[in-house]
């Protein structure tokens, strides 16, 4: 799995092989250079936005910037950060966040498709309005390719929550 750090070195290659400095590229692309430099520290995933203009600026061709999405996609998606968003959970919106993460890209239509789980209930899980039955949410989690560790982090985020809250009547 691609991870925030192998994105951001991989942003470097495709600059360094333009032959570009970050200023020359920061013209190009339309943002500052320093904005640039910090998307390839690989300490925080930039937006799909900048990424683009990033590639775009070094000259990456368009029928080659849906494997860099796919790239991003994978890299939004590094297990530590969500394992931490579960693990910093303290309320049903802030577990369904992580879960909503978790999901990238998907939709609540694919989402359902995937689970048979109906639209509206994995929308108010993912709001936190619902409290999930465990069966279900390990389901849906399970669905869209957790690790065992991000399992385990939903689990305890659950039990966590459940015992912690109110569980809305709605």
């Amino acid at each position: 799995m691609q991870d925030v750090e192998g994105f951001a070195a991989g942003l470097q290659r495709v600059r360094r092989h333009a032959g570009l400095t970050y200023r020359e590229l920061a013209e190009r692309a339309h943002y500052s250079h320093p904005h640039l430099i910090r998307t390839t520290s690989g300490k925080q995933l930039p937006t799909w936005e900048v990424a683009a203009a990033y590639l775009s600026g070094c000259g990456v061709p368009a029928d080659l910037m849906p494997v860099w999405r796919r790239r991003w996609e994978e890299a939004s998606r590094d297990p530590r950060d969500i394992v931490d968003l579960l693990d910093s959970a303290d309320t049903l919106a802030e577990l369904g966040a992580a879960v909503a993460a978790l999901s990238q890209p998907r939709s609540l239509r694919v989402l359902e498709q995937e689970t048979g789980i109906p639209r509206a209930t994995i929308q108010a899980w993912l709001r936190g309005t619902r409290s999930p039955g465990r069966d279900r949410l390990d389901h849906l989690v399970r669905s869209v390719g957790a690790t065992p560790e991000q399992r385990a982090a939903v689990s305890r985020a659950l039990d966590r929550l459940t015992t912690a809250e109110p569980i809305p009547t709605h």
